[in-house]
């Protein structure tokens, strides 16, 4: 069983900064993949970022690269996502995953509750 627990979610203006993090419980945390994924009003959920379980290995949607960074701390048992120059249309909830492979993103084993990022323009 993995918990996740999102926080630093906020209303910045476009063009600012925030890093999300989401600290997780369960010793199986360094051995896994973790993901970030959103939710905007009205839409599916997409899948944002992951990364490796010892940190070697990312992957970003289109929309955010360049912009976004995922990194993660495994003795603090916690992933981080910096989101930088963000945009309106980043305005979404955002949540932290445990993803059950690599290979593929949409294997989501376990989902954080959520933390609201809100971009004015």
């Amino acid at each position: 069983q993995v918990q996740l627990v999102e926080s630093g979610g906020g209303l910045v203006q476009a063009g600012d900064s925030l890093r999300l993090s989401c600290a997780a419980s369960g010793r199986t945390f360094s051995s896994t993949v973790m993901g970030w994924f959103r939710q905007a009003p009205g839409k599916e959920r997409e899948f944002v970022a992951h990364i490796s379980w010892n940190d070697d290995s990312t992957h970003y949607a289109d929309s955010v690269k360049g912009r976004f960074t995922i990194s993660r701390d495994n003795a603090k048992n916690t992933v981080y996502l910096q989101m930088n120059s963000l945009k309106p249309e980043d305005t979404a909830v955002y949540y932290c995953a445990a993803l059950g492979s690599w290979y593929n993103p949409s294997d989501v084993r376990y989902w954080g509750q959520g933390t609201q990022v809100t971009v004015s323009s």
